[in-house]
């Protein structure tokens, strides 16, 4: 595992946290474009470089746990309620308060899902790389959203902190685990399969989502939001050099 691709998770996921801590007031348009050149991003990545893979190593197989992992992500937003996809749907009311517990753990099994196909030995040589970019690209929304949701929630200080921290470590400890244990053992190495064809479906289902949802109450494309998607798959593209 080259520890370059999981400190670059690492720090985008801080990155993407610490934006919501240190700038008062954010452009309500920011994480709209931000959601859609990510979101766009990791959609080309998926299907260039993930979607060829699990095929080579499932063969028709592949197709039943990608329609398994979208609905588990389905499953999942029941918990964090769309924070991974920068949508969230937690309560606006005052008087409702947001289950902060049931929200965390649902992003953690998600960040540590993502993280696994880190640790997974691709035969396209582009295809780590790509991937690191796209789920980079991924944490910055998603830590975005996380920690705009805590601060709803009145978590300051030093929790916040330890929030934040906690939640950028998963995915690349799954990634070490990954790459660790499919080293020392076929079967997982085998079973490592699974889980990117899992992860491929919970990719499909959030980067779909972030094209409707994300922009105005009426989900309508805009040109700018046209050119935030266009500017992502440009850069999904772009890691077709690294083959």
């Amino acid at each position: 595992m080259n520890w370059i691709f999981l400190l670059i998770v690492l720090l985008a996921t801080l990155g993407g946290g610490m934006i919501p801590m240190m700038v008062k007031r954010v452009n309500p348009n920011f994480p709209i474009y931000m959601l859609a050149f990510t979101g766009a991003c990791l959609f080309g990545i998926t299907i260039m470089h993930l979607l060829p893979e699990v095929y080579h190593e499932l063969g028709h197989q592949a197709g039943i746990y990608i329609v398994l992992g979208f609905f588990l992500q389905v499953a999942l937003q029941a918990l964090s309620h769309g924070t991974e996809h920068g949508h969230t749907h937690v309560p606006t009311n005052k008087h409702q308060h947001v289950h902060l517990a049931p929200l965390l753990l649902g992003l953690s099994i998600h960040a540590f899902m993502e993280g696994i196909p880190m640790g997974f030995r691709f035969q396209d040589k582009a295809a780590l790389s790509s991937l690191v970019i796209g789920v980079a690209a991924h944490k910055l929304p998603e830590a975005f959203t996380l920690i705009t949701v805590m601060l709803h929630a009145k978590q300051q200080g030093a929790k916040l902190w330890r929030i934040l921290i906690l939640f950028s470590l998963v995915t690349p400890v799954a990634a070490l685990l990954a790459s660790v244990l499919g080293a020392h053992s076929t079967f997982i190495s085998n079973f490592t399969a699974y889980i990117v064809a899992l992860v491929i479906g919970a990719f499909l289902h959030i980067s779909t989502t972030i094209f409707y949802e994300s922009g105005t109450k009426h989900h309508e494309l805009s040109y700018r939001k046209v050119v935030a998607i266009a500017a992502g798959l440009v850069l999904a593209f772009l890691t077709l050099i690294f083959e």
